[in-house]
């Protein structure tokens, strides 16, 4: 299968691309920069063709048409909309509006950005799935301590983006749910996050691959679990 992943060049991102190469599947991986991808260029000696690299930044619309351009010429079965970024983490008296800009920027239009750009790709692939990468602090039944304005936020408007492209896109026999990665030991979760990036990307993976029509526009964490809205 060829799957395209953004956000690629380090942490959940990375991990998506080093397992799907593992298994066999193809991969086009959206990184901000290339040439700083460090990590993943070492990976196209290893498998050449079944893993290329583009430049992509999820907020920039002249990037997004060049990826697409890039990406679209063949099918594409699977799109993981993993790119984002945690805001500052203020309390409400400071919080910085032009940095909640650019995260809601970022993680909730950026996905939609993504798909909406690769749709012709899609539509071509077999499998026509397409996963975003949320959290459960977009889930307005579980924040029970507020905080976190910008990340909260962009990520409930994510989620109920992707609600609305479940039922758009239903009849075209499109499947597309949220994720919740869980705290996972990255530079955005950090070093006293409980949760290897291995883990959480092998119990998303399950999931991606499980999913049906009756899974489309539903929430759901990497063990499988369906979270409350």
């Amino acid at each position: 299968m060829r799957y395209v992943i953004t956000g690629a060049s380090r942490g959940i991102g990375l991990e998506f691309v080093q397992q799907l190469l593992r298994r066999g599947d193809t991969v086009d991986a959206g990184v901000r920069s290339p040439e700083g991808a460090r990590r993943l260029a070492p990976l196209t000696r290893e498998v050449g063709n079944r893993l290329r690299i583009h430049a992509l930044d999820v907020e920039d619309d002249a990037s997004i048409r060049a990826f697409a351009a890039d990406v679209c010429s063949q099918p594409v079965d699977v799109l993981i909309n993993n790119a984002g970024v945690p805001g500052l983490w203020c309390a409400f008296p400071d919080v910085d509006y032009a940095d909640m800009a650019r995260t809601f920027a970022i993680n909730a239009l950026g996905p939609l950005r993504v798909t909406n750009a690769l749709l012709p790709a899609l539509r071509r692939g077999a499998l026509r799935k397409v996963a975003h990468v949320s959290s459960r602090m977009g889930s307005l039944a579980e924040n029970t301590d507020g905080g976190a304005y910008a990340y909260r936020m962009s990520k409930v408007a994510l989620n109920m983006g992707v609600r609305s492209l479940s039922h758009d896109l239903r009849g075209e026999g499109f499947i597309t749910v949220m994720l919740h990665p869980g705290w996972v030991q990255t530079d955005m979760g950090g070093p006293q996050a409980p949760l290897p990036a291995q883990d959480s990307v092998r119990g998303m993976l399950h999931v991606i691959d499980g999913m049906g029509p009756e899974h489309s526009g539903r929430f759901y964490d990497y063990q499988g679990s369906e979270l409350p809205w």
